[in-house]
């Protein structure tokens, strides 16, 4: 029951909203300002780039291992508690990663910053328990559009910090906005007075987790190891043990890490499919637009620019994203987060499938990335909308850290793919090779077709037959149970 249901108004309110929005924006921040040294890490922590290419790949397990188990003791403990602890956690590694001059280290300050990758579906599970009713939209589009703005806003950031600067500060300044952080949501957002109990699922956490750093560790280093090596086929393979492992469990177990039966009810299970989709398409402009900034002009699809004009045309794409919030709120109150998803599936569509086509200037990547993060920030406020209709509300921070899950795996699925496709449609320069045009338009036309299927997926999802909240679900009654429809 959520503290309205109880009489009492939540204080606050727009505080609330824009604290946990805050919080949001400074982890995907974090993510983002390394991006400008990844080039020059070996010379920075005196390593072989095969041993810095795991700062970025920690970053990736760890954040995977993270968001369904903090999702889970949010649930059982506490969401603001685990909000926190989350925050702290990455400000701690922000701190390390600051003060290292070294591989391993750096390895570990990455850790702990990805270990903070709940924040996010937390504070949209904090929303739920602590907002009135008719604010609750239009603060969980404002949630979920802070992964963009951060992301998007931090290229920019980071350049400058990077060309004027010790790399160092871009440690310090997160840090620095984690200690902020911290400070608010300390102030400003209560404690969830829901609770699901029961003890904590163990081996489902180990097996999910085992299942998660395989797959993602063969998808990211497919392309350097290869993606028919030994140690590539082996990632796959124990993920696939470890998935069946897992599955089998939480079908038994009486209070699993994931609540299958719940997750497999269609407006659950097709809004994480989506979520996959749409989290493909949203890293595509990511993969894309960088390069095509900053390549070579005599390369025929380069525009030769700087690091920092390549986060400037990001930034207005994450611009965007903030203002689709209450267009998207405005749409869900209305006529319901389906038709809203579909929306957002229909404008990231087409922005890719034209953008396709105008990569030949700045103003003209501007205009595209302002389209899809349009888009995207449609889809990406309905989408938990979608999950909490669908799960009772001792299992929202599950649901949501499951279906940020989803989205991270759909990213991961497209740096795969979008690497796969830059290193064999390549022209040559100078001796060097580099991107070609069709590269970029291959990546942006399979990045509109994945909004096509997110489109489709959530067209099938059925509507519900009334707006009360969805009942607990318990082992012993579960099969009894009807999906929602």
């Amino acid at each position: 029951m959520s503290v309205n249901s109880e009489g009492t108004a939540p204080p606050k309110t727009g505080a609330v909203v824009a604290v946990l929005a805050l919080a949001g924006i400074v982890v995907s921040l974090m993510q983002t300002l390394v991006i400008p040294i990844i080039p020059h890490l070996p010379e920075y922590l005196n390593a072989e780039p095969e041993a810095t290419a795991w700062v970025i790949t920690a970053t990736l397990l760890a954040a995977a291992v993270a968001t369904p188990t903090m999702g889970r003791l949010g649930d059982m403990f506490g969401k603001r508690r685990m909000l926190l602890l989350s925050i702290v956690l990455m400000t701690m590694g922000s701190v390390v990663g600051a003060l290292s001059s070294s591989v391993l280290p750096m390895i570990v300050a990455r850790v702990l910053q990805g270990l903070a990758a709940g924040v996010i579906p937390l504070g949209i599970s904090v929303m739920r328990d602590v907002l009135p009713k008719e604010k609750l939209a239009g603060a969980v589009a404002m949630m979920s559009a802070s992964l963009g703005v951060g992301g998007a806003f931090g290229l920019p950031i980071a350049a400058v910090i990077a060309e004027y600067a010790s790399w160092h500060w871009l440690f310090w300044v997160s840090a620095i906005l984690g200690a902020v952080s911290l400070v608010v949501v300390s102030l400003v957002v209560p404690e969830s007075p829901v609770r699901s109990g029961g003890a904590f699922d163990f081996v489902g956490t180990v097996t999910l987790s085992a299942g998660l750093v395989s797959l993602l560790l063969g998808v990211s280093q497919g392309a350097s190891w290869g993606w028919t090596s030994v140690p590539t086929v082996v990632c796959f393979v124990v993920a696939a043990a470890a998935f069946a492992i897992w599955v089998t469990w939480e079908l038994r177990e009486s209070a699993p890490l994931v609540d299958l039966r719940v997750a497999a009810r269609p407006q659950v299970l097709f809004t994480n499919i989506a979520s996959i989709a749409f989290g493909f398409a949203m890293f595509a402009t990511s993969m894309v637009f960088p390069q095509v900034v900053q390549l070579p002009e005599q390369t025929g699809s380069g525009l030769g620019g700087s690091m920092l004009m390549a986060g400037l045309v990001m930034a207005p794409m994450g611009v965007m994203l903030l203002f689709a919030a209450p267009v998207s709120s405005h749409i869900t109150n209305t006529f319901g987060p389906k038709i809203t998803l579909m929306c957002g599936a229909v404008v990231v569509a087409a922005g890719y499938f034209i953008g396709a086509f105008l990569l030949h200037s700045e103003w003209q990547l501007v205009v595209i990335g302002i389209i899809i993060g349009f888009g995207t920030g449609l889809a990406y406020g309905a989408m938990p909308a979608l999950i909490m209709g669908a799960v009772p509300p001792s299992q929202t921070g599950a649901a949501n850290s499951f279906n940020t899950l989803m989205r991270s795996l759909g990213t991961s699925f497209a740096s795969a793919i979008a690497g796969v496709i830059v290193a064999q449609m390549t022209v040559s320069l100078g001796g060097h090779e580099f991107a070609s045009g069709d590269a970029f338009t291959t990546i942006m036309l399979i990045a509109g077709g994945a909004a096509v299927v997110a489109f489709l997926v959530t067209a099938v999802i059925p509507k519900r037959r009334d707006h009360d909240e969805p009942e607990e679900v318990t082992t012993d009654d579960a099969a009894e149970i009807e999906a929602v429809s």
